[in-house]
């Protein structure tokens, strides 16, 4: 059976054909407005009607990054979208005349790793992706768990320091303020504008704008500072993820998204991190934290199996 996987985020359409064995067989990308929620449902009818043609597609999995209710029909709030109680999918099952089936884009990414990634044979993943916030997914049983409205996982909105720094979503100090690609750009810029003698390769990569990009290569040519805001990151994560063990006691953290390409720069001092603040470390398990092995088709190809099942 073929189906259709969509992931959506902030500036791209990101879409596939994906068969039972999660193989993508035909992908295409394409540029969106975050601000105007009708061209992001005719967009995504665009690329279904485009890889659909000549194919029996069976349904569509649409990956969106916010709050999905409990019915995968309805985009209750995303923090980085226009949707407010957009009724996604029946605008976009209207407009290809097929079944639709909306899923928070983290959790379409969890499934797609646990089942085609790097969770294959895991039972009990807790999905961690790091991007400009932070997403989560979880999967206990070998089942997709999304809470009683469907709203569950939202890992990058805990409130890791009261009172801290001010989040997208309305609240302040929580976790993806302290361990994303935004608080990693922050802290980045922060140390070298205290103390610039510490970033001199990155003031110099940067001409003036320093983002994520600049902070990893000054960070792989050994600039102070770009160091320092990894090990930061690091820290932050393996924090986390000790205390969502706490709480979740998974067998598996996967950590994905934009972030994790550097990984090399941050992954095993977060891993350190996490053995060390784990309640109880030393006389219970340890997860495995594994990085995640489909990339950036995760989301299309989890959204496409959930369709399947749907």
């Amino acid at each position: 059976m073929l189906t259709i996987g969509v992931d959506i985020g902030g500036t791209k359409v990101a879409a596939g054909v994906v068969d039972d064995d999660g193989e993508i067989v035909e992908h295409t990308l394409r540029p969106t407005a975050a601000d105007r929620p009708e061209v992001v449902a005719e967009t995504v009818a665009d690329v279904v009607r485009e890889l659909s043609k000549g194919r029996q597609v069976e349904a569509v999995g649409v990956g969106a990054a916010g709050f999905v209710d409990e019915t995968r029909s309805m985009v209750r709030f995303a923090p980085n979208l226009a949707w407010r109680e957009e009724p996604l999918q029946k605008k976009i099952s209207g407009l290809v005349g097929l079944p639709v089936v909306i899923e928070n884009d983290a959790n379409a990414m969890a499934w797609g790793e646990t089942r085609f990634g790097a969770g294959r044979g895991q039972s009990h993943v807790v999905c961690v992706t790091l991007g400009t916030g932070i997403g989560g997914g979880l999967v206990f049983d070998g089942a997709l768990y999304r809470g009683r409205w469907g709203m569950g996982a939202e890992l990058g909105h805990m409130q890791v320091v009261p009172g801290g720094r001010l989040c997208g979503c309305g609240n302040v100090g929580c976790w993806e303020q302290y361990a994303s690609g935004q608080a990693l750009v922050k802290e980045a810029r922060q140390i070298a504008e205290a103390q610039p003698e510490r970033a001199e390769i990155l003031l110099g990569l940067a001409d003036g704008k320093i983002e994520g990009e600049e902070v990893t290569e000054a960070a792989r040519l050994g600039d102070d500072a770009s160091l320092a805001a990894f090990g930061n990151l690091a820290d932050w994560l393996g924090q986390g993820m000790a205390d969502l063990a706490g709480v979740l006691d998974p067998g598996c953290f996967i950590v994905g998204g934009g972030v994790s390409r550097a990984a090399d720069l941050f992954i095993d001092r977060a891993r350190d991190t996490f053995a060390e603040r784990l309640t109880g470390h030393g006389h219970r398990p340890l997860a495995e934290v594994k990085l995640a092995e489909l990339g950036a088709s995760a989301g299309v190809v989890g959204a496409a199996d959930l369709a399947r099942r749907r």
